[in-house]
């Protein structure tokens, strides 16, 4: 887990992407209260709704009335983020002086430009800016991509996701991951730095 988020953090959080219905969010807890289960800090998103992760994608979406959208795999969604913000910035004192990894995988966009640095698995570009410019996507073109990962310069945390993950990882403080799983707006729990990522 700590190769997500990055290593040497006293304490970590999963943060759960939420399914949706009719564009609304919904939590796993609700998605696994209709099929008579309790997600946990493991639980992968074909172990909540039942389906075999080989058969993941060839599955009808949904359950009428509970979800019509799944997690959303990839970066940490808009709303995750937005609820993130405001808890990791009384975390740091460099709010405004942040990193942020973009998966280069993109391949529709020329990085060239850019410096890249490697995570496990991953080819990353490095970018700048405030914390709040996280949810401000790149749009180099009609796509729009949030990063993978994100650091204030005084490296107080770290939050890290992957293209092919259901859920956002962050490393910190023991009091900053108390404060998040105890946010409005995030379904979170707390994880070891030797936990697989789901």
């Amino acid at each position: 887990m700590a190769g997500v988020a990055a290593p040497g953090f006293a304490a970590y959080t999963r943060v759960l992407h939420p399914a949706a219905l009719d564009g609304r969010p919904v939590s796993w807890a609700d998605v696994g209260a209709a099929y008579g289960r309790t997600p946990g800090p493991r639980t992968r998103w074909h172990e909540l709704i039942g389906v075999d992760v080989d058969n993941l994608n060839g599955t009808e979406p949904g359950l009428p009335g509970v979800w019509d959208e799944p997690a959303a795999e990839g970066p940490t969604p808009p709303d995750v983020a937005r609820a993130l913000i405001p808890v990791l910035a009384r975390r740091t004192a460099t709010a405004e002086s942040c990193w942020f990894g973009l998966w280069h995988g993109y391949g529709r966009w020329d990085f060239d430009r850019f410096p890249v640095f490697l995570t496990p698995g991953r080819e990353e570009v490095l970018l700048s800016g405030a914390l709040a410019d996280v949810v401000s996507p790149v749009a180099l073109d009609e796509f729009v991509e949030l990063p993978d990962l994100w650091w204030p310069e005084d490296r107080a945390w770290c939050v890290g996701g992957d293209v092919d993950l259901a859920s956002t990882y962050v490393g910190g403080s023991p009091e900053l991951i108390a404060e998040l799983l105890a946010a409005p707006g995030l379904e979170a729990y707390p994880v070891g730095p030797h936990d697989l990522v789901g």
